[in-house]
């Protein structure tokens, strides 16, 4: 079976400017100062290891890594729900692929409240045959287990995955997982020497053919 599987944040939606609202917005609350820029530092990472990431930088005191992370995902669910909206290509990429019978998975370091909310607000949850959160993995990316969890659940092997990611640690998860790997970095990111391990780098998925995986 042929299978493809995308991550969410940046990749499926235009949601990372709305993480990092919400990122400047908390951490800022117990005195972490971050900037957009600063924010790009975890791309593509789980949350707790969002969390953990600046406390160890900048620890903060009053409020538990688990409150921040409960706070963060609040915000960033309400603005999602409010402001987001889908990548450029997204819809076309979809059809593309159904198209050619290949089957649809999310695999995302998002909690699954979140990937469903997502998809459900865009219409695209149907398309989808499998969704996966990192959260229920022991490591999250660039540890490769949401992949090969999302490979077993649709009962495919890596020969036969393509992954789409906009993150270097993405990518880096995918390949680690055995898949061929369509990366679309946000412009800011493009320069990361991550993307270079990708089998294909694009623009945007408005870019996308059948013929870059074929």
């Amino acid at each position: 079976m042929k299978a493809a599987i995308f991550d969410l944040d940046g990749l499926l939606i235009d949601s990372e400017p709305l993480w990092q609202e919400a990122e400047i917005a908390v951490f800022g609350s117990v005195g972490v100062t971050l900037t957009r820029g600063l924010c790009r530092e975890t791309v593509g990472v789980r949350l707790d290891g969002v969390v953990r990431h600046w406390y160890e930088k900048f620890p903060w005191q009053g409020e538990s890594l688990e409150a921040i992370e409960s706070r963060i995902l609040e915000v960033v669910s309400r603005l999602v729900v409010e402001h987001g909206k889908p990548m450029p290509g997204v819809m076309e990429t979809i059809d593309i692929l159904s198209a050619a019978n290949y089957e649809l998975a999310v695999a995302s370091s998002s909690p699954m409240p979140l990937i469903r909310t997502a998809l459900e607000k865009f219409g695209m949850i149907e398309y989808f045959s499998v969704l996966h959160s990192a959260d229920t993995e022991v490591e999250g990316k660039p540890h490769p287990a949401v992949y090969l969890s999302t490979m077993s659940r649709l009962g495919t092997n890596p020969n036969n995955c393509i992954a789409f990611e906009d993150s270097a640690v993405g990518v880096r998860a995918a390949k680690s997982a055995g898949a061929r790997v369509i990366a679309v970095p946000d412009p800011a990111d493009a320069s990361d020497p991550g993307f270079a391990n990708a089998d294909v780098v694009l623009s945007s998925l408005k870019d996308f053919s059948l013929d870059q995986i074929q």
